[in-house]
């Protein structure tokens, strides 16, 4: 599976943007995804995960309610809807695939596959 993100760009606090994460190979719906930040001077965090069928999901507290992970199978992708962004979510995202076959990992060291990240700059 090779990934790649996208979508990341300069922002105001409380804007919105929208990150995707698309493979080039591999099929994503035979994985459980995630999406990690890492913060500049910061180890790299979990921000979301979601099923292979897309049912369930899971969020760090940081994000919880701002913050929307999704599948588009079309597109054989996933997304990140941001919204209400704030200058602590700067850093660079990445997303990747679960290594152990279930959504609630959010260790990075159980993922695989990361792309090469998109940076997101929140000003104040």
């Amino acid at each position: 599976v090779q990934l790649e993100e996208s979508g990341g760009r300069w922002v105001q606090t409380g804007e919105s943007l929208r990150l995707s994460c698309v493979a080039s190979e591999g099929t994503l719906s035979n994985y459980p995804m995630a999406w990690f930040r890492r913060a500049p001077g910061k180890e790299r965090e979990f921000v979301a995960s979601v099923s292979r069928n897309a049912l369930y999901t899971y969020y760090a507290d940081s994000v919880k309610r701002r913050f929307t992970i999704s599948r588009d199978s079309i597109r054989n992708a996933i997304d990140l809807f941001m919204n209400n962004l704030k200058p602590e979510d700067t850093a660079v995202y990445y997303c990747a695939t679960s290594m152990t076959g279930s959504y609630y990992t959010f260790n990075e060291d159980q993922y695989a596959n990361w792309g090469q990240g998109t940076q997101v700059t929140v000003s104040s």
